[in-house]
């Protein structure tokens, strides 16, 4: 009867299945949106009248503040109720999303995609969190975070195919629009089918929510700006400064304060300080990679936005076979095989893109390395998931997602700085070698489409992208290593984990 019904609980209990599915949709949207509008950069330029420079602001405006906000985000869920938070996290990225949709200025489309990232870092850790007050722990946990991984690691992929379709099919503005009917719907369910959590009084760490955002705000800026400038610009050295400062002044904070943003005990626990390294390490290799085989198949191999997107979608179903593989046997096995054959077949995949040329296929360029690459992520997603949160007191979950969704976060933008600055050079270099041949066997036409637009044409101009490409992909590889490498030596395989796992072990203080 109503009248039984504790406060916060949902009105109609009992349908795991539409509550999973409320929380997997809020994480695809906010993953999406961070490839989505890839596709619709050029479309988006010529609507509003963006310079080149300004242009990639659509992309780092959202990162930056979504980035700067995540372990606020996830600590706010924790003290005020994770429902609550969620639900005030859907609604800002949903008003930020029409906001985006009917910009008419680059500087209003610029503050609405700063709010999605606001809006994205207060719903993002804290639907992990959700999982973990709504499902018990054991196969039905797994099987939930099985769920939001491959979500996770395959919302990119689907987030080119949507964007692509989209901006052929409607208006630009509907990578943006799209999201306001699933905001809407995600806020009208939360309350009916998830239960709020409890509260846990307590005051807001300020000292460490202030170097926190601030400090991890400048690290992102710092890696942007060096993706756009180059590693020795100035505003990326000051913002690299800025952030170790911050960053260390955060640390000594937390270190004092009785009720800390982000627990440094966390870290303490070998398997999960573990798994941060791994997913920083992964979500490096994996950034980039989207990046440049978008760059690939569209300029080298002339696919459409759509086909571009559609050339994704395997990937995305490599990963659902590794995320269910993973889920199903994790409480058998444990999380360390599934983190080194995983990192491994990420090695081989990233590793086998470091051949790709002009002459690539499809098929053997892109689709094959692409589907091991897709595989191992599956594989490394969920467990990365399972283990960061696994044994976390109730009350400091929303913390231990915040920090993995961090760790994402940071090394996506890391990962993709480094890869630009290779990317850079090695075209570069390339351009150099290729500049006899195109003046000694360019037509006229060619020759002044070149002194026009100052970039090689084809062939040439794909043999540049596709060397500064195949390098781009050796320190991504390296970054995978050290993911094996972690998974080998720092994970370890524990009767309690298991017993976790397998929902046979005792219940968890807080």
């Amino acid at each position: 009867m109503l009248k039984d019904r504790k406060p916060g609980a949902a009105r109609r209990q009992g349908h795991p299945g539409i509550a999973l599915t409320v929380i997997a949709a809020c994480q695809l949207m906010v993953v999406l949106d961070a490839t989505i509008v890839n596709i619709a950069l050029p479309h988006i330029q010529n609507a509003l009248a963006f310079s080149t420079t300004d242009l990639t602001w659509v992309v780092s405006a959202y990162t930056l503040t979504f980035g700067g906000l995540l372990l606020l985000g996830a600590r706010a869920g924790d003290i005020l109720g994770r429902r609550r938070v969620f639900m005030a996290g859907i609604l800002v990225f949903t008003f930020a999303s029409l906001l985006g949709g009917i910009a008419q200025e680059p500087w209003q489309l610029l503050a609405a995609r700063a709010l999605q990232g606001v809006g994205g870092a207060i719903a993002s850790p804290t639907s992990l969190a959700l999982i973990t007050t709504t499902f018990a722990e054991g196969p039905e946990r797994n099987r939930a975070f099985g769920v939001f991984a491959a979500v996770s690691a395959g919302g990119g992929a689907i987030g080119l195919l949507a964007g692509g379709m989209l901006t052929e099919w409607l208006d630009w503005r509907w990578v943006l629009f799209v999201n306001v009917p699933i905001g809407v719907l995600i806020a009208v369910l939360t309350p009916l089918y998830i239960s709020e959590s409890e509260r846990h009084p307590g005051r807001f760490d300020i000292a460490g929510a202030l170097t926190s955002t601030v400090g991890m705000a400048s690290l992102v800026y710092g890696f942007i700006r060096a993706a756009e400038e180059g590693w020795r610009d100035g505003l990326a050295l000051a913002s690299f400064g800025t952030a170790l400062v911050l960053l260390v002044a955060f640390v000594l904070i937390e270190m004092r304060a009785k009720e800390p943003i982000t627990p440094l005990r966390m870290f303490a626990e070998r398997n999960r300080w573990g798994t941060y390294v791994i997913m920083l390490s992964l979500a490096a290799a994996m950034f980039g990679m989207f990046f440049y085989i978008v760059l690939f198949v569209q300029n080298v191999l002339g696919y459409s936005p759509i086909k571009a997107g559609l050339a994704f979608l395997p990937v995305t179903v490599a990963i659902v076979v590794g995320a269910g593989l993973s889920q199903r046997f994790l409480p058998v096995l444990g999380p360390k095989p599934f983190m080194v054959v995983g990192s491994i077949a990420v090695v081989i995949g990233l590793g086998w893109q470091t051949f790709i040329s002009p002459d690539s296929s499809y098929l053997g360029g892109v689709l094959g390395p692409m589907l091991i690459f897709g595989f191992g992520m599956g594989l490394n997603f969920v467990t990365a998931t399972v283990t960061a949160v696994s044994g976390v007191a109730q009350h400091e979950a929303g913390a231990a997602s915040g920090l993995l969704n961090a760790t994402q976060q940071v090394g996506g933008s890391l990962g993709l700085s480094i890869l630009t600055t290779v990317f850079g050079t090695a075209s570069a270099n390339e351009a150099e070698n290729q500049m006899p041949h195109f003046l000694a066997e360019a037509s006229a036409e060619q020759k002044a489409e070149f002194a026009q637009t100052h970039q090689l044409p084809a062939p040439w101009g794909h043999e540049v992208l596709s060397h500064g490409i195949s390098t781009a992909f050796i320190p991504a590889a390296a970054m995978a290593v050290l993911a094996v490498a972690t998974a080998w030596w720092v994970i370890r395989v524990r009767k309690s984990d298991l017993e976790s796992l397998a929902g046979t072990a005792g219940p968890v203080g807080g």
